[in-house]
């Protein structure tokens, strides 16, 4: 046995068998920069999936001040330190007026346990809401909501699903407006029936983007009867942003702007250090205050100064480099492109997105719109092996998940369309 079976094999006895591998023929990373990785052979990818390294792969600012952090001080929030201080002002001065707090995690998928136990507290209820179709972590609160793997014993009596909104085949069959209202008929449905149960309601969770979901084209407002009928029964708003965050969809730092909402609570995970663990939630200090009345709350890494460094660094390069704007111009330029490959391929049934997160979902039939979902896997593994990286998402698991890191230039764009024309030309 040799080269990625091998470590294929080592990697099962020592981290179990069923830890995820993207590929049929997984990618052996040993170096990243910018916006490339290379495998152990030298073989060189244009990353199009990989939102973690938002602004690109071993940046040298961010690297730079991880390494100049780590080698002055390192501990826990317990003791003062300007650190975590000097990142929340910067923060929070990107959101609305009323989000003017932040907790500081690990991960996103503490942020969101969080964030429901926010919710708890200030509502004194504990049902969520969250759509059919979506994934918010790994805890046991979280993993609640998510549909794609069950938890053991089943959901809980204390969450609601609803449909996942999607442009291609809206809710009722109708777009615009009727599809917004349906909707927000789902939500309020939901609402009634944790009401009528012994939970109670207490927050809507979603990706303002519904990047799980398929990233559905949402008609502008497409929020606001959903918004308005949690508010009316007392909930909480909870918005995941660590896949549209941090300037990704290219028209706004957050993905709630894009949808023109206000959220209670705004959650951060990924991106946020450049691949340095760090997670955050944000909100007002009231709703900080009810958390910390209710829950004796404490993480020893979260906030520690080598991270906040490290996300501070990250907000400098967004703005200095002008990422936000790339975002919008590269995005822009390459979805245009995709239209003009979809005139070309039938396969090709939409073409979505927003930002540098974007992709076309692929059916058997336009008419039909039968999901083609063995050939999207099929044209994404064509992609890796063809040295471009990207993945695959959606209701039906046919759409392609391009989310590069955010220095993705039209060049690079350039070639990843025309690695897509020779894979689609060949099927």
């Amino acid at each position: 046995m040799s080269g990625n079976a091998a470590l294929i094999a080592r990697r099962d006895r020592l981290l179990g068998r069923n830890m995820s591998l993207f590929y049929d023929d997984p990618v052996h990373l040993v170096r990243g920069e910018g916006v490339w990785l290379w495998d152990a052979e030298g073989r060189r990818y244009l990353d199009c999936y990989n939102n973690v390294p938002h602004v690109g792969h071993c940046h040298p600012r961010v690297v730079e001040a991880i390494t100049r952090q780590a080698s002055t001080l390192n501990t826990h929030t317990r003791y003062l330190h300007e650190g975590i201080l000097d990142y929340v002002e910067r923060l929070t001065a990107t959101f609305d007026a009323s989000l003017d707090a932040a907790i500081l995690t690990c991960t996103g998928s503490e942020a969101n346990d969080v964030a429901l136990r926010m919710a708890q507290a200030v509502t004194g209820k504990t049902g969520v809401i969250a759509t059919n179709h979506t994934y918010h972590g790994n805890t046991a609160a979280v993993s609640q909501l998510s549909t794609r793997m069950p938890p053991v014993g089943g959901f809980g009596g204390h969450v609601r699903h609803v449909p996942a909104p999607d442009s291609y085949r809206p809710l009722g069959g109708e777009g615009g407006e009727a599809f917004a209202a349906a909707f927000a008929a789902e939500v309020e449905a939901a609402i009634a029936s944790l009401q009528e149960s012994p939970h109670g309601f207490s927050a809507l969770i979603i990706d303002p983007f519904f990047a799980n979901e398929g990233f559905p084209d949402l008609p502008q407002g497409f929020l606001d009867k959903t918004v308005a009928a949690v508010r009316k029964a007392g909930g909480l708003i909870i918005t995941d942003e660590v896949q549209p965050g941090f300037g990704r969809t290219g028209s706004d730092m957050w993905g709630h702007q894009r949808a023109g909402i206000v959220p209670d609570i705004v959650t951060l995970g990924k991106p946020m250090a450049n691949g340095h663990p760090v997670g955050g939630v944000v909100a007002n200090a009231d709703v900080l205050n009810a958390f910390r009345k209710a829950f004796r709350y404490f993480n020893t890494f979260g906030g520690n100064p080598v991270s906040c460094a490290a996300a501070m660094a990250v907000l400098d390069v967004i703005e200095d480099e002008k990422l936000v704007e790339n975002a919008r111009d590269v995005g822009e330029y390459t979805r245009d492109a995709f239209k003009r490959l979809a005139q070309k391929h039938a396969i090709i049934g939409d073409v979505r997105g927003g930002g540098l997160f974007m992709g076309m979902e692929f059916v058997l039939d336009r008419t039909t719109k039968e999901p083609a979902v063995a050939l999207a896997s099929r044209i994404v593994n064509e992609m890796r092996e063809r040295g471009v990286l990207m993945g695959k998402i959606g209701i039906h698991q046919c759409a392609t998940k391009i989310r590069p890191p955010m220095p993705f230039s039209r060049e690079n764009a350039d070639l990843m369309l025309s690695v897509f024309d020779d894979v689609l030309s060949g099927l």
